[in-house]
């Protein structure tokens, strides 16, 4: 599989090309849909699931330095509510993120999506004019069409974020829904 055959799976999803074009309505800065949108279509395919799998949320980020408020998150949510209630929106400006994760500011959304914490999770989707589909991928597609779950670099080399990735890969439990997942363990040195 490669990024077109990704972008071509997502134009013929329904769904998710409602989901684009409805998170493009808002007209926000720097805008993509990411992580699990993008990751877990790509391994429903690639396990021959017929029925998508249920997420918890569909993450939806942008980039505004001019309003940092977390309320306006909130109201982006609503206003996606109304639009699409079906969906569990989640809407996040990655220039206020790294305040919570105590890290240095972002200077993107695709910079966010850089520092995600597993390599197959840091992918993100949006619109051009006309609706093209672009996807970004910072660290590539390997790992994702390889089903593959291992740190970004970030999380791998600095002990305090390796305890996160360790954390989520035991909360996630993706193995539990996608059986041919390999996981990548860091190695601990004390």
């Amino acid at each position: 599989m490669k990024e077109q055959d990704i972008i071509q799976l997502v134009k013929e999803d329904v769904w998710m090309m409602d989901i684009l074009v409805t998170a493009k309505s808002l007209n926000l800065p720097d805008w993509w849909v990411c992580a699990g949108f993008v990751r877990s279509k790509i391994w429903d395919v690639l396990h021959g699931f017929k029925e998508r799998t249920p997420m918890p949320d569909v993450d939806v980020i942008y980039f505004d330095k001019s309003n940092l408020d977390e309320e306006e998150e909130k109201q982006l949510e609503k206003k996606l509510r109304s639009m699409n209630p079906n969906i569990p929106w989640s809407v996040k400006n990655e220039a206020r993120m790294h305040l919570l994760n105590n890290l240095p500011p972002y200077s993107s959304s695709v910079d966010a999506i850089s520092r995600f914490p597993e390599t197959a999770t840091a992918l993100g989707l949006t619109l051009e004019e006309l609706n093209k589909v672009v996807l970004i991928a910072p660290y590539g597609i390997d790992d994702v069409v390889n089903m593959v779950i291992k740190p970004t670099p970030r999380f791998e080399e600095t002990k305090a974020l390796a305890h996160i990735y360790e954390e989520r890969i035991v909360k996630k439990n993706w193995q539990g829904t996608w059986n041919k997942i390999k996981v990548s363990h860091i190695q601990q040195s004390d």
